[in-house]
């Protein structure tokens, strides 16, 4: 589906609308491949798409000679595969985010486009307790939009830490509209990670606050009318999962998609000195240089306080424990993965 951002000039971005699988996608593998040191390592490689994550993830746990790897384990799953005596868990820092995306529409009655306020939501946050009770530790806080291992990081930026005193003073500079309750949403899969974000508000800078929970029946038609900007929306602060599927240079698929000309997810008036930045960085063809120019992208978004930068999930893995697979932190790859001695297929 595609959804239209700006006529002139044209920008769109595209929603997957529906994914339509056979039961099986089978790779076999070249045994000619040029560059032997590289493989093949495996003759084939099955994946099961008939088999729900639930299913895979049983059967993994439970025996050999079903399913070898089940990727997207979820942090509540991975207790379960560190007990099971068929398989294991391989837990890799990946380049994806969990931020707040703050509704920056003029004449609203909340002033989010002001720095003071988005600041004291940062500051109201404990992001320790977010990554410990809401991501059982399978997460790392992340400054800004980059995350710390990946080059255009800079090495001196601190993260927000929960300062309620701060916070509050922050807060004292805002003109807040009595009795209005600040509204937070989210998908189901980070419900309990907006609620902990909620207590924390609550508490730390006394304003009342609503927890709205959408469904996934209608997560599609969301995602348009956020990328489109056509209506406005209801909630003042959405919790958003994102990736980035190269280690060099994240503000091109993340810090633009969150506060670029054509991102999907900014909301509200473009950000000059954003796209000043950006497009300085884009045209860069110096290696040393660009990361500099990354670097200042990712300090202008924390200095400003662009989004409420919560943590960067990590990716958990159940793996056989006859099989050796080396996770990415962009993308799930077979690369370097061989089954070892004890495998069921060389039985």
């Amino acid at each position: 589906m595609i959804a239209v951002q700006r006529a002139t000039p044209f920008a769109c971005t595209w929603l997957i609308e529906k994914e339509d699988r056979t039961p099986e996608v089978v790779l076999e593998a070249n045994p000619t491949y040029w560059d032997h040191r590289r493989g093949p390592f495996v003759q084939k490689v099955v994946f099961r798409n008939s088999l729900s994550p639930a299913d895979a993830l049983t059967h993994c746990i439970s025996g050999d000679g079903e399913v070898d790897i089940v990727t997207e384990v979820s942090p509540a799953d991975a207790k379960r595969v560190m007990d099971s005596k068929f398989a294991h868990l391989e837990v890799h820092d990946a380049n994806r985010v969990l931020v707040g995306v703050f509704n920056r529409h003029p004449n609203r009655d909340v002033p989010l486009d002001d720095k003071n306020l988005r600041t004291a939501l940062n500051l109201a946050v404990d992001r320790d307790k977010v990554v410990r009770d809401g991501m059982l530790g399978y997460a790392s806080i992340i400054a800004s939009l980059t995350p710390p291992w990946c080059a255009g990081h800079p090495k001196d930026l601190e993260p927000f830490g929960c300062d309620p005193a701060a916070a509050k003073a922050a807060f004292a500079r805002v003109k807040w509209p009595a009795g209005r309750a600040l509204r937070i949403a989210t998908g189901g899969g980070f419900a309990a990670i907006a609620n902990m974000v909620a207590a924390d508000i609550r508490t730390n800078l006394g304003i009342a606050v609503v927890v709205m929970v959408g469904e996934d029946s209608g997560a599609l038609a969301g995602a348009r009318s956020l990328a489109e900007g056509r209506l406005v929306p209801e909630w003042d602060l959405l919790l958003n999962f994102w990736f980035d599927i190269s280690s060099e240079a994240a503000p091109a698929m993340i810090h633009r998609e969150f506060f670029g000309s054509d991102g999907a997810f900014r909301v509200g008036p473009e950000l000059p000195e954003f796209n000043k930045l950006y497009t300085d960085m884009a045209g860069e063809t110096d290696a040393a240089k660009f990361v500099k120019k990354a670097e200042a992208i990712d300090r202008y978004s924390k200095e400003e306080a662009l989004g409420l930068f919560l943590c960067s999930p990590k990716t958990l893995t159940a793996v056989n424990n006859h099989v050796k697979f080396e996770p990415y932190a962009t993308t799930f790859e077979l690369a370097e993965a061989e089954v070892l001695d004890g495998h069921w297929s060389l039985k």
